[in-house]
């Protein structure tokens, strides 16, 4: 599990959306070219306030309100980040990250490897993403898998508060580009104690949330709690399951998957992107190549669905939930 690299600490209870708030607030007060910019993030703090009162501690030249132009956003960004500074771009929700998707591979993921490493790009794009609040068309994208196959581009989902300032705050002093998308359905779902202090969790590293001897289930951000939720439901059952929470998808910790692979032998993945093409092919194709025999049953995907997201009348249809994610464990553990 993570760890403050403070040892004694203040510490406060906040929700998920809070600690990205802190975690900006944190950064910002630790360096004076970190900025934050976007629609709405100044005066009204942010479409779900996670950037509130920043301006009135930072000022209109760090807290920055942009048209509604993601290209734009994005672009604008990529040219503060190679100039040297750090800017924290948000886009409102991640549906509409697509006007920026030339920025974000062609330039941003680009920058390092064009111009020989004399330049980096060290911004951070924050997005909130992933549906279950009701939400109309666009606003519960899940493209993670996007970005993680774009070299260059790093990615983190965090399910945590903890996890939330600690990994913003690495995001946030990489040199190159991150794409970190914030679980909105979990951004005010339950509290954790989060330290004062600025702190950090390093990226690339996954957290193994519950251990286990049966099955191996690995998810990250929103799908962690019904994961965890089905997990001990299981156990009464007397099926044991390891919950791997992998955190960083881009570099993605294989050795945390293989390890757990190899005590368990049995695996399940669970995200709510649509199957095809999704994060958990891939995990199962790293598998296949390395543990390939230690494995005793077809590995299971607990998915959304192949289908654009639903309106809200089949939302609870759409995303795994526990009772789903249950069933998908029990086919890999009883095969």
């Amino acid at each position: 599990m993570s760890q403050a690299t403070d040892t004694e600490t203040e510490a406060q209870e906040l929700t998920l959306v809070q600690a990205v708030r802190d975690g900006l607030y944190g950064e910002m007060q630790r360096d004076e070219d970190v900025l934050v910019m976007g629609e709405d993030v100044g005066e009204n703090g942010g479409v779900f306030r996670a950037t509130q009162g920043l301006i009135d501690e930072f000022g209109g030249d760090r807290v920055i309100d942009t048209p509604l132009a993601e290209s734009g956003i994005v672009g604008t960004a990529v040219g503060m980040a190679a100039y040297g500074l750090r800017p924290v771009p948000e886009i409102q929700f991640m549906g509409f990250i697509y006007p920026a998707f030339d920025q974000i591979v062609s330039h941003a993921a680009r920058m390092r490897t064009r111009s020989r490493g004399r330049f980096t790009c060290p911004l951070v794009i924050r997005a909130p993403y992933g549906g279950g609040i009701r939400a109309p068309e666009h606003h519960s994208e899940s493209k993670e898998a996007f970005f993680v196959h774009e070299p260059g581009l790093k990615v983190v989902i965090p399910s945590t508060p903890y996890d939330t300032k600690g990994l913003l705050a690495s995001a946030i002093r990489d040199p190159d580009p991150v794409i970190f998308l914030e679980p909105k359905l979990i951004y005010r779902a339950f509290r954790e104690e989060v330290p004062d202090e600025p702190y950090t969790v390093p990226l690339g590293e996954a957290a193994v949330r519950r251990e286990g001897e049966d099955v191996s289930v690995f998810t990250w951000g929103a799908m962690t709690r019904p994961t965890m939720e089905a997990a001990e439901n299981l156990a009464e059952e007397g099926i044991d399951c390891e919950v791997v929470d992998l955190r960083t998808l881009s570099p993605m910790d294989e050795e945390a998957i293989l390890e757990s692979f190899r005590k368990t032998g049995r695996a399940v993945v669970v995200h709510e992107a649509p199957k095809t093409g999704g994060l958990a092919g891939e995990i199962i194709a790293t598998i296949q190549e390395d543990v390939l025999l230690y494995q005793e049953a077809p590995i299971n995907r607990v998915t959304g669905f192949d289908t654009p997201y639903p309106l809200y009348a089949l939302e609870d249809y759409y995303l795994p939930e526990a009772a789903r994610i249950e069933d998908g464990i029990r086919e890999t553990a009883e095969f």
